[in-house]
């Protein structure tokens, strides 16, 4: 049975962000995800999570000017310095937290620049053996260009190569169902291929990206999928809910006696 985190970036946003932990647990999720718990202290942020019993999945390391378009630094040779302050910046929260995979974002670049193509694969190196002795993997996630024009990773084949040629053991693929699907199709066969090298796994409705409950995928066949492969991650939520969150969570009731 898949075990389903909550993102708090993108569902119970009818309350504050620290009051979407006990949100979450409310709705009988056991464990959540967001993109950037930053403007908040990292130990208000460890404190919401042990009150409600949850799990942290994930979070991505910082961006640099999101209000500004920014989606991180790691395919820009002149942003170097930066992403290296974001692995410190990020580390105490890993800590408060207790959370074993963090989400390291390319930004926005031309992949066919030799040189954002060699500065990425410096980047996730020296992330990945960064936060080794710490214990953290770290993921990298394909992005489409519909929501996210020119953003530098937008094919999980490039990410599969660069995972397996630089081998590196905390270095994963960050799958998400819904970038796949519209970057490529074939999910199922996609997501047998690269389960070897997944760390983290994310889901939503396409093309709507709401609640994970129909269009043009079967959710229920795939969650059966990921069991039969082993997957023993999380599964993000990573959707926009249509409605008031806990009244789109009618796909989640059959699961959520099992997310222990």
């Amino acid at each position: 049975m898949p075990r389903f985190a909550a993102n708090l970036s993108m569902m119970f946003t009818e309350v504050p962000f620290l009051d979407r932990f006990d949100a979450a647990a409310n709705a009988g999720f056991t464990a959540v995800e967001f993109l950037f718990p930053y403007d908040h202290p990292a130990d208000a942020v460890g404190e919401r999570l042990k009150r409600n019993g949850l799990t942290q999945a994930l979070f991505n390391l910082p961006p640099g000017n999101w209000d500004a378009g920014e989606k991180g630094f790691a395919a820009l040779p002149e942003r170097f310095d930066d992403l290296k302050r974001s692995l410190d910046t990020a580390l105490p929260y890993a800590k408060a937290t207790g959370v074993k995979r963090l989400h390291l974002m390319a930004g926005i670049a031309d992949r066919s620049n030799a040189k954002a193509v060699e500065q990425f694969y410096k980047s996730v190196a020296w992330a990945a053996e960064f936060f080794a002795p710490h214990d953290l993997d770290v993921v990298i996630e394909p992005i489409n260009s519909r929501n996210v024009p020119g953003y530098f990773l937008n094919d999980f084949l490039f990410a599969r190569d660069l995972i397996n040629e630089l081998k590196i053991p905390n270095l994963k693929l960050q799958f998400d169902i819904y970038h796949c699907q519209i970057i490529h199709g074939d999910v199922t066969m996609r997501l047998r291929e690269m389960m070897p090298i997944t760390g983290h796994v994310q889901i939503a409705s396409i093309p709507s990206r709401n609640e994970p409950d129909g269009e043009e995928l079967n959710y229920p066949f795939l969650f059966t999928e990921l069991d039969r492969l082993g997957y023993g991650g999380f599964v993000g939520c990573e959707y926009n809910p249509r409605g008031k969150t806990v009244d789109g969570l009618g796909w989640f009731k059959p699961y959520a006696g099992a997310q222990s």
